[in-house]
């Protein structure tokens, strides 16, 4: 009995920390949780991104897009952990399932995420100065800037 004892402990440990790190790094982007309205979509557009937790290790989000009232782009977000990894994953509709881009770097005040077998985009940087988001998709020589202000509610 004391040998089992001793090597579950360490097991229960291990899994216990290792739940703990992940936690800790889905606080990192808590700055995100809200209503984002984008303020450079093109004229006759209005878009937002939308962002709550949902768990301790997982933030959801939503991108929509509308254009003259009728909806015109919407794709579900979060930021998960996986395997002990951070990912922000995006599905949308022209995949047939959610693309996972790991997080490479992160920050008190943005982070990137890659996945360099995706098509497009590779790479999904969000940024945060004083109180205007950037997220920025590129990818083989091809680069977007998403620019939005947080909705005071």
């Amino acid at each position: 009995m004391k040998s089992m004892l001793s090597f579950l402990l360490p097991v229960f440990l291990i899994g216990c920390t290792g739940k703990q790190v992940a936690t800790n790094e889905t606080t990192k982007v808590e700055w995100l949780i809200g209503i984002w309205d984008r303020v450079n979509a093109k004229e006759g557009v209005s878009a937002h991104e939308r962002w709550e937790r949902i768990s301790e290790t997982e933030l959801e989000g939503w991108g929509v897009a509308m254009r003259n009232g009728d909806t015109s782009f919407v794709e579900k977000l979060s930021i998960i952990v996986r395997n002990d990894t951070l990912h922000y994953v995006a599905d949308v509709v022209e995949n047939p399932e959610p693309v996972f881009f790991k997080f490479t770097s992160i920050a008190a005040d943005g982070f990137v995420s890659e996945n360099p077998t995706h098509d497009f985009p590779k790479k999904i940087q969000y940024q945060l100065v004083r109180d205007t988001l950037t997220a920025t998709t590129s990818g083989d020589g091809r680069g977007f800037a998403f620019k939005f202000v947080k909705r005071i509610q």
